[in-house]
């Protein structure tokens, strides 16, 4: 019979033959109340916090106290361009120029404000196309801005559903009922990956397609950026949005992140919800009461910065620039085949891979469904977690489970999948 003590030599030597593996020491691992590393495999829902983040935030703390509002403008805090030096790096995950990304507010506010600015309802294009259990937040979002519009979301909201049996949404499928929809369709609003599946898509096509039909094409990457190489202005997407707190480490309510393609930024027809912050810099202080909006997406930006939020993101980024998003993407994919391989062999038809098998098409997260489903899955998930290993649950069926490439390891997986068969099967 296979043992774990059998299993780990072979993880230990892909862990010491890692060239990433000294990623994992500048992040703070948690422990449980016996003092003991817990098996963090959670980065999917709150990235680990980088070790440079308490740093950074007591440098503007510190700041903060010594300086008052002098610190806007001194050259080490330089609050005025706090959000601006995220820029670049945030480009360089986004697959983007620096002046179409703009470091600000959060997901859902920046969701809102740029469908005031994409889904513009005019006659019969009035619909708006998502994935069928698109994260609440989304679809509430899209809903809203139907309604905001005089329209009922019950006829122009349109909920895409995998095929009867299927957890996966087919691209093709998804490019039919965009041509089907043609006139009627203002706007698809598509996440990179989704977040209960982990099913990673194919960004050009569905921009394409929607392109093809006269509707624009949004992105919400909360689950792909700083997980997935992104291409987003070669990718033609018009825009997208992000949070920070997940896959780039950044923290509970981090600042989030937005995109706009430079097509859109050539011109001033583009209507936008404005505020102080969005002015051009060059004259933001002159406190004109007419709008000149900044170069690129920082136009969209209505509020200064929250530094405290925004700054453990400053000790983030730089370990992806050191990592290198294809690095990681290399590490990613064998870390999930690596689980997926362990999975199939320990757990049998005990344990579903929802995610989809192809590592091309998912990202570092895997989706499981339990044999037993609704009635098992609670029980062996709270285990999990008195057992050490942190991941969660989605109801009605599904555990989310992600070796996140920058702090995870091959030994991380082994124990994870080790201790959730040891559950499935308590005489082992």
């Amino acid at each position: 019979m296979t043992t774990l003590d059998a299993l780990l030599p072979h993880a230990r030597a892909q862990d010491a033959a890692d060239v990433l593996a000294p990623m994992r020491a500048q992040f703070a691992h948690p422990r449980g109340a016996d003092g003991q590393p817990l098996l963090y495999l959670c980065g999917h829902s709150l990235g680990l916090a980088p070790v440079g983040a308490r740093a950074a935030l007591e440098a503007d703390l510190s700041d903060w106290e010594r300086l008052g509002v002098l610190g806007h403008e001194q050259p080490r805090s330089g609050w005025i361009g706090y959000a601006e030096r995220l820029q670049p790096p945030l480009a360089a995950l986004a697959g983007a120029h620096a002046h179409e990304v703009v470091a600000m507010n959060s997901l859902s506010i920046n969701l809102h404000l740029l469908l005031a600015s994409f889904y513009r309802p005019s006659g019969r294009r009035r619909a708006i196309l998502v994935e069928a259990g698109a994260f609440s937040s989304d679809r509430h979002a899209v809903a809203s801005h139907i309604h905001w519009h005089g329209f009922d979301p019950g006829l122009e909201l349109i909920e895409l559903a995998p095929r009867a049996g299927e957890d996966l949404i087919r691209i093709e499928d998804l490019e039919a009922r965009i041509a089907a929809e043609g006139a009627r369709l203002a706007l698809v609003l598509w996440p990179g990956v989704q977040y209960r599946t982990g099913q990673l898509f194919d960004l050009a096509r569905i921009a394409h397609a929607a392109h093809a039909v006269g509707a624009q094409a949004g992105v919400d990457l909360a689950h792909a950026i700083g997980n997935v190489p992104l291409a987003l202005h070669a990718d033609d997407v018009d825009f997208a949005v992000w949070c920070s707190y997940k896959y780039l480490n950044a923290g509970p309510g981090a600042i989030g992140g937005a995109f706009v393609h430079e097509r859109h930024l050539q011109h001033g027809a583009l209507p936008r919800l404005t505020g102080w912050w969005g002015h051009d810099p060059g004259s933001r202080f002159e406190m004109s009461p007419q709008f000149a909006p900044a170069h690129g997406a920082a136009a969209w930006a209505v509020s200064n910065p929250p530094i405290f939020s925004a700054a453990p993101l400053h000790a983030s980024l730089p370990l992806f620039a050191a990592a290198g998003i294809t690095a990681l993407r290399r590490k990613s994919i064998a870390l999930t085949s690596y689980m997926a391989s362990l999975i199939g062999a320990l757990a049998g038809a005990r344990v579903a891979l929802v995610t989809p098998s192809d590592p091309a098409q998912r990202g570092c997260q895997l989706s499981l469904r339990l044999a037993g489903g609704t009635g098992a899955g609670p029980g062996i998930y709270q285990r999990l977690s008195a057992r050490g290993v942190v991941c969660d649950w989605r109801a009605p069926d599904i555990i989310r489970i992600a070796p996140v490439p920058l702090y995870n390891g091959y030994e991380d997986v082994l124990r994870a999948v080790w201790t959730l068969c040891e559950l499935l099967t308590p005489s082992r």
